[in-house]
């Protein structure tokens, strides 16, 4: 019961937000565990963000595959600074993924406090939540920051 009233919240939230994925997802959520197809919940949450990062990586990659993207305008792309400066955020932004999944791995419970700020930053900041392995990587580089300033 207490799962539903959390995903009931969460569709107000969203609502009162204005987040569709929000929305949707705790729709779905609620859809599948007022139909007692539970037993899937595990499946989605090991291989949701596979999913998901799959569907982002395909709808980023569409532009080379219809070909709006051509070979010179790839080239292009690196004749200036901020082609590099992309290139880093790029290889920075995969670092910290990696930082995040290891982090949550050692610390799972970190989990719930990435969640409820990625719902603030949806409803409050109109942020989109991509994932929460950028957050939990962002959470493990300020953990390090504030280790460093602490002494532990």
């Amino acid at each position: 019961m207490y799962g539903e009233l959390v995903l009931v919240a969460l569709i107000i939230i969203g609502l009162v937000g204005r987040s569709s994925i929000i929305t949707t997802a705790a729709c779905i959520l609620l859809v599948i565990k007022l139909t007692h197809l539970d037993r899937y919940l595990p499946t989605i949450e090991r291989r949701g963000i596979e999913l998901g990062l799959l569907f982002l990586t395909l709808a980023v990659l569409v532009p080379f595959a219809s070909g709006r993207i051509q070979p010179k305008d790839m080239i292009d792309a690196f004749g200036g600074w901020v082609g590099w400066v992309a290139l880093a955020g790029g290889a920075i932004g995969a670092y910290l993924n990696s930082k995040g999944l290891e982090t949550l791995k050692m610390d799972p419970q970190l989990i719930v406090g990435i969640v409820v700020g990625s719902i603030a930053g949806v409803v409050l900041l109109r942020g989109i939540p991509v994932g929460p392995l950028m957050a939990a990587g962002i959470t493990a580089m300020i953990l390090k920051i504030v280790q460093l300033f602490i002494g532990k």
